[in-house]
This record gives structure tokens, C-alpha cells and sequence, in this order.
């Protein structure tokens, strides 16, 4: 790896390390204890508004989060403390999840379900994985007959019943229980048996896109549909979820603009069709998982090209320095840099081209250097989190919108710059990138 004479590892790796650990010191600041546990506020700062208020138990937003976030910072520093913290947020979950009826992956119980279950792991406290289990049982008994076969909200997407699936397949491994899974198999099969490509918003999902916007991307769109398909076909081996989800991806190609070997896909159609989106949510970072998770079940390089070609066309966008309408300020997850980091370190992981670790390097010294700590509390990213409202800044701790999530970023580019500590990394069910950040040759050698 070329790095400069003043960017050695040892020294990115503190960096990276040390910013992570302030923005723990940040979230701590927001935390709130009581009987039940500990939950964190949204924004700890005096007279500051939350992007993202509603939600205190999601892993987008709230306590699921925060708590993947501590996981990792614990088993990367072996400071307990943090542990002691993931655990203290993991019984706040477990005390007051009934009291919540979104059952979806990123702002429900899905998402619930799956910090339980890794906090369990993590700890060794049998009662996380016991409840996590009573979370995924709710959920099983809430599905409803669609089409003729187990559902919950309709949408395909993984803003609703894609996520739900997600995460009920990993519940099924961590946790062993393969109900399940069939649950999860069944619901996912009338979702392949549906016209996938597109998805339209409908009244009421977005207020910001007209009611018939057909939406390519990954959170709400078909990237994030045939990804799951993709998933789906390399659990089971049928070939209706692989023919399924290519018909996915083969509309997102369509629909892309592609020139030089580069790739960009549309925020929206067919008004938004020269927006392009670069982050997670709606834009590349996310789109180019889909295309990982169908060259891991099927091998095919045409896959991971397109892959490649989505993450040349954020490099040739300008980003990190250049703002787009696209890439705005944002830093988090779910539409900024943190979330093009987690695709560069990723693709590092499974192609071991230093290409895709060097622009990482790019991106985690964006956000170590934009970071705030003006105030000895730690380090915070003030953003504009929604697009539409440039003068609504805020600094959040959550996991998609805040600290947590740009903590763990850099502590997954630590983890690839470093193998050696490179341990096991809490990625959400829809994360198709190993789970040790480090190309399989530099672990043998290292």
C-alpha cells in the first residue's frame, strides 16, 4: 500500500480509532438511565432539534443502533466499559420493545430483534437472546396471508417486508431457529413471483416525490428487492429467487447512466432521472451491494463489474471535496460519506484492489477532519441531513444518521488498514461484505 511518508498506518489507524472513541464520548452525553435501561437522545446538544426524533429504539435512529456501535468499539479496544454500555441499551430494548408496532428492519422490531440478538452474542447474557427470540416470534405471529402467502406491510422493498425478511433470516442462524426461515422463504417467494423492476413511493411514503415515482435504489427501491432475492437464491439454491432478482438488477442497468466504465443510477423516475444519489439509501453506495450480494450467490463478474462501475462513478464525482446535488453535507450512513466508506472498504474486502482501500484512506480523513470537538464532549458531525432543508443542521448519535454510524465506519476502515485487528464487525443483515474487512490473503500473511 502507498501511503505518504506523514499517513502511516500506525497513525491513521490512532486517528481512526481515537475519533471513534470520541464520538462514543459523544453519545454517552446523550444518555438517559432509568429502570428500564439506557436510551440515548437523538441530539445532546443544548437547544439542538434531532434529524431523526421519533424513534428511540430503532437501529436507523435510537437505541439498536448505538448499540451495534458499542459492540464493535468494545471488541476493537477490549475495554469492557463499552460492552457494559451495548448491554445497558440492549436492556432498555428488551424492557420496552412491546411498546412498539413498526415491525420493519431499519426503524422497527426487525432491526430490535437483530441488536438483541448480537448483544447476546457479544455479552454472553442468555436474556438478550431469549427475548431477541420473543421479538422474532411476535413477528412471525404478525405476518398476514398476501397473495397467498405470509406478509406484513405489502411493500417489497426493504423499508417493509425486504427488511423484515432480512432480518428474520439472520435470526434464524444466530439465534437456531429455523421456523424462521421458512417464514422468512415463504414471504420472500411471493415477493419474486411479483413484476420486480420498480417500485412507486404511493401517498403519503415520501412527501418529497410525486406519487408516482418508481424508485431504483436500495432502501425503498428495487436494488434493495433484488438484493434480497440474491440472498434468498444463496440460502436455498432455487433458482425462481436468482431469475428474480436479475430481473431487478437487469432494470437498474437499463435505468442507469453509464459513460467511461463509469456508472451513476437515478434518484427517482421519470422526473428525477438526472439525480443521482451517491450514498446508501438511494444512490450508489447502496445500489452497488445488490451487485455484491449476486456475484458472492452466483459468481458471475459481470456483477461485481457493475459494482466497480457504481463505485468509479463516485470517484470520478468529486466526492469527498465536491458537493453535488447528490452528496450534499452529509456525513452519516444512510446518505454520506460514512455510508461511501463502508462500499470502499467493503470492495477492498472482496477484490484486494488498493485503489478501492486509498480512496477509503480519502474518506476516512474526510470525516476524522470534519469532525467537531470544539466543547471537550467528543466527536459529533453537524450535517444537513435531508436534502431539501440545507439550513436544518444538526448532529445526531444514531446509527444511519449520526455518530454511531460514522464511528463504526472508521472502525471498519481501522480494521482494514490493521489486520490484525481485525475482528469480527457487527454489519446489518443487508451488508453483503465479509464480516473481517481484509481481503482472505492479507489474513494469511499478516
Amino acid at each position: 500500500m502507498s501511503l505518504e511518508p506523514d499517513r502511516s498506518p500506525d497513525r491513521e489507524g490512532d486517528s481512526l480509532f481515537g475519533t471513534a472513541a470520541e464520538a462514543a464520548r459523544w453519545i454517552r452525553s446523550a444518555a438517559v438511565d432509568d429502570a428500564r435501561g439506557r436510551h440515548w437522545r437523538a441530539n445532546p446538544d443544548p437547544r439542538g432539534r434531532a434529524a431523526m426524533p421519533d424513534h428511540p429504539l430503532s437501529l436507523y435512529s435510537g437505541a439498536a443502533g448505538i448499540v451495534l456501535f458499542f459492540l464493535e468499539l468494545a471488541a476493537v479496544t477490549g475495554d469492557d466499559g463499552y460492552l457494559d454500555d451495548a448491554a445497558a441499551g440492549a436492556r432498555y430494548l428488551t424492557a420496552t420493545w412491546r411498546e412498539q408496532a413498526d415491525l420493519s428492519l431499519y426503524h422497527g422490531l426487525a432491526g430490535v430483534m437483530f441488536a438483541l440478538a448480537e448483544a447476546g452474542w457479544a455479552t454472553g447474557e442468555h436474556a438478550f437472546e431469549i427475548e431477541a427470540v420473543a421479538v422474532g416470534d411476535h413477528i412471525v405471529r404478525s405476518a398476514r396471508p398476501i397473495g397467498g402467502a405470509p406478509g406484513w406491510t405489502g411493500d417489497p422493498a426493504q423499508r417493509g417486508d425486504g427488511g423484515i425478511i432480512l432480518g428474520l433470516l439472520h435470526a434464524a442462524g444466530i439465534l437456531g431457529v429455523p421456523a424462521y426461515r421458512e417464514v422468512a422463504v415463504e414471504a420472500g417467494a411471493r415477493i419474486a413471483a411479483l413484476a420486480v423492476p420498480g417500485h412507486r413511493f404511493g401517498e403519503g411514503a415520501c412527501a418529497d416525490l410525486p406519487l408516482d415515482a418508481v424508485t431504483p435504489g436500495f432502501l425503498a427501491g428495487t436494488a434493495g428487492t433484488a438484493f434480497l432475492l440474491a440472498r434468498l437464491h444463496g440460502l436455498t439454491g432455487e433458482r425462481d429467487f436468482l431469475t428474480a432478482s436479475r430481473r431487478g438488477a437487469d432494470f437498474v442497468r437499463a435505468v442507469s447512466t453509464v459513460t467511461a466504465r463509469c456508472a451513476l443510477v437515478p434518484h427517482h423516475l421519470p422526473q428525477g432521472r438526472d439525480l443521482h444519489y451517491l450514498g446508501f439509501c438511494s444512490g450508489s453506495a447502496g445500489v452497488a451491494r445488490m451487485f455484491c450480494e449476486l456475484y458472492r450467490v452466483a459468481g458471475d463478474a459481470a456483477d461485481l463489474d457493475w459494482a466497480e462501475r457504481l463505485a468509479r462513478g463516485v470517484v470520478s464525482s468529486g466526492a469527498p471535496a465536491r458537493r453535488t446535488r447528490g452528496y450534499w453535507d452529509s456525513a452519516c450512513q444512510c446518505c454520506g460519506t460514512a455510508g461511501l466508506l463502508e462500499l470502499f472498504v467493503g470492495l477492498w474486502s472482496v477484490t484486494g484492489r488498493r485503489d478501492h482501500l486509498e480512496f477509503a484512506h480519502t474518506l476516512g480523513e474526510n470525516l476524522t477532519g470534519r469532525a467537531t470537538r470544539h466543547d471537550g464532549r467528543g466527536a459529533r458531525w453537524y450535517q444537513a441531513y435531508r436534502r431539501l432543508r440545507p439550513g436544518e443542521v444538526t448532529a445526531d448519535t444514531g446509527y444511519m444518521v449520526g455518530a454511531a454510524g460514522v464511528g463504526a465506519a472508521l472502525l471498519h476502515l481501522g480494521a482494514a488498514i490493521h489486520p490484525e485487528r481485525a475482528g469480527r464487525l457487527v454489519l446489518p443483515p443487508d451488508n453483503p461484505f465479509p464480516a473481517v474487512p481484509v481481503p482472505g490473503g492479507t489474513l494469511r500473511h499478516s
